[in-house]
């Protein structure tokens, strides 16, 4: 609404210095909380910043070992089993790729199954199983556990507890956790000099 002259005037300055008064709270307010949201956005962006250089490094260092991936994820003992183990549920494809850690760089290929027997029988199986395939007890294992080396490959059988796999994630699985559900680890490590063993 317009100002008009004479008598209003008065009513002019109150209305202007009106709302200085009332903008002076708004903007400290404002700026109060944009340090704190300031705060936050740097820290997220150095996070990713971080981020970004680890995963550069991860790619540089994994560089060049696709085909060493898939000749991993491709080896006949992943695939042997004792007759009645079966390829668990959402373990349909072997989990296969490469890790980098302080220089050291390997690729692995793993392989879940769910068994309704008992661990021996597990062991039985693949004390036959990897000896026909080439492989040998890890000189350095422990005497009952399943480790064993070929080339500069290391094999080990791990079996799976209901704490382990839902630690990774995986929740609560009885078609694994009872008999004895077991995973088939097989890893390498690429061009670092540290030999084959688990």
């Amino acid at each position: 609404m317009p100002l008009r002259s004479g008598t209003d005037s008065h009513l002019a300055r109150r209305v202007t210095s009106a709302p200085a008064i009332l903008l002076e709270p708004a903007v400290s307010l404002r700026t109060g909380t944009v340090r704190p949201i300031s705060l936050l956005l740097s820290t997220v962006f150095a996070a990713g910043t971080l981020t970004g250089c680890m995963l550069q490094e991860l790619a540089r260092d994994c560089g060049g070992t696709d085909g060493r991936v898939k000749e991993m994820a491709a080896l006949d003992i992943l695939d042997s089993r004792p007759a009645e183990a079966t390829v668990a549920r959402g373990f349909e494809k072997v989990d296969a790729g490469c890790w980098a850690d302080s220089g050291d760089v390997a690729v692995y290929a793993d392989r879940t199954y769910a068994f309704p027997g008992t661990q021996g029988e597990v062991a039985a199986h693949y004390r036959t199983a990897v000896a026909r395939d080439g492989w040998k007890p890890d000189p350095e294992a422990v005497p009952d556990d399943l480790c064993f080396v070929k080339e500069e490959m290391s094999l080990h059988i791990s079996f799976l507890t209901a704490e382990g796999l839902e630690e990774d994630g995986h929740g609560s699985r009885p078609d694994l956790t009872t008999g004895a559900g077991y995973s088939i680890n097989v890893h390498s490590f690429v061009n670092s000099g540290v030999g084959a063993g688990c």
